[in-house]
């Protein structure tokens, strides 16, 4: 329900995200319609009361509730330009920063940084800007700030200078890039990230492995951390939520429906991720193609649930590469389906109940980034999984750190290899499947949300 904006306290806890806990729709009557969002960090703000979220407007809903003085208390959204958040976030964040992270440029033709890169950058500042002046208005006295993400990498820094009082801590829900990749960019521009974030008392990292990474940066570029101290804590799953969630009647009407689609007796193999470039979807399809074709005894045995869900559409490549995808799953089906056996169902409509169902349905998850912070799909499968699943896993998921001892493991580029993985999935014993699951989904949530984000805000307090 949307209230009347009234002005708040000062908040003695505060977070900073590019996307906050409710969107607003306006209706075609002119009323606005306010939407609540979900995911780790809604979650683990639930554990603090006395708090405050700043966030971006991110569309004509979020402006107009702005621009009518409407939302819910302890949340503040920002009416930045546009055209400047549009520089920002997709000129900036999306297009080159999680560019670099990823290790997702082709070198031989970009990056180019240029005229208009240099323009972007100063909307880039201006955005980040907008959030420190926000959070050091909004904050009492010695508050703590926790910054969220690649998003708002200035923010710390530019905190630090309007709020000196303030302990303040940032972190990175992406991989960081090694050292010489990181260095594409350019010398100032790499330098000022690396100040940026250091402008806060404490960076945190989602494994040791990207933590140790912007150390390697910072070490080589700035000769040091300063007085930062470097965290990690490994965000999992949260059990009781998806456990129960999973069994509610739209996941069991979405189950109905993809047993049905998969044909009984056959073996699944589920796949769920958003069409991003890093997600390498397309060799997860080049891979359950070469099975089937070196692995003649699987068709019409197994069948490939991949959920692909539109991602980033406003950027030319990421329109191609979801493209590329429905293009492939097809050219697989044509390749090798008959009148009872399709051998990829694809998906592109988010769902989440769905998604749900495919889990408990998995009999092998496929998880296989070129590169992901940690991949919260590889935790949430053996939480969810009715009988027990084995997980291909690619090593450059951050989750490779925690649950890599019990899956399958598999580096994202080698086709062949992971076909090879998909078979010794299939064909894995029950005993050995069920006794695995039942690790991984131990190791997938020994930090939930709420313990995640309580666990950061001490460490804040110390030192």
């Amino acid at each position: 329900m949307v209230s009347e904006h009234a002005p708040q306290p000062a908040a003695q806890v505060l977070v900073a995200s590019n996307r906050g806990p409710v969107s607003y729709a306006l209706r075609e009557d002119g009323t606005l319609d306010a939407k609540r969002g979900g995911g780790g960090l809604v979650s683990g703000l639930s554990a603090v009361d006395d708090k405050m979220w700043v966030c971006a407007a991110l569309g004509d809903g979020d402006r107009e509730a702005v621009r009518r003085g409407v939302g819910e208390p302890g949340v503040r959204m920002l009416d930045i330009d546009a055209d400047v958040h549009a520089d920002a976030y997709n000129g900036i964040a999306n297009s080159v920063l999680w560019f670099v992270h990823h290790l997702l440029y082709q070198t031989p033709v970009e990056p180019v940084f240029d005229a208009e890169f240099r323009r972007q950058w100063a909307s880039f500042e201006t955005y980040n800007r907008a959030f420190a002046e926000a959070l050091a208005e909004e904050a009492g006295e010695g508050a703590a700030v926790l910054v969220q993400d690649y998003h708002l990498a200035l923010v710390p820094g530019m905190l630090r200078e309007l709020r000196p009082d303030l302990r303040i801590g940032h972190f990175s829900h992406t991989p960081w890039a090694p050292v010489d990749y990181f260095r594409l960019l350019p010398d100032d521009i790499a330098e000022q990230l690396l100040r940026g974030i250091l402008g806060a008392d404490r960076a945190a990292f989602l494994t040791r492995r990207w933590a140790d990474a912007f150390i390697g940066c910072c070490a080589e570029i700035l000769g040091g951390t300063g007085h930062t101290r470097i965290g990690v804590h490994g965000l999992g799953a949260d059990a009781d939520f998806l456990r129960g969630r999973a069994h509610e009647a739209d996941v069991d009407e979405r189950m109905a429906a993809l047993r049905e689609q998969v044909g009984p007796g056959r073996k699944t193999i589920v796949r769920v991720d958003r069409t991003e470039l890093s997600k390498n979807i397309v060799r997860g399809l080049h891979a359950y193609r070469a099975l089937l074709d070196e692995r003649p005894e699987w068709r019409g045995r197994v069948v490939h649930i991949a959920f692909a869900y539109p991602s980033r559409q406003d950027l030319a490549v990421y329109r191609e590469y979801t493209a590329e995808v429905q293009r492939v799953a097809d050219s697989v089906n044509e390749a090798y389906g008959t009148a009872d056996w399709t051998p990829v169902v694809l998906h592109v409509k988010d769902d989440f109940a769905r998604s749900l169902a495919a889990y408990r349905l998995a009999d092998v998850a496929l998880v296989n980034p070129i590169r992901d912070g940690m991949n919260l799909v590889a935790k949430e499968v053996p939480v969810v999984s009715d009988h027990g699943c084995a997980l291909v896993l690619s090593r450059e998921a951050g989750a490779y750190e925690e649950l890599g001892a019990d899956a399958i493991t598999v580096n994202p580029y080698d086709v062949s290899a992971t076909a090879a993985a998909l078979h010794e999935a299939l064909t894995m014993a029950d005993d050995e499947r069920t006794a695995r699951t039942k690790r991984l989904a131990a190791a997938a949530t020994a930090l939930p949300p709420q313990q995640w984000f309580l666990d950061q805000l001490e460490a804040l307090g110390q030192g």
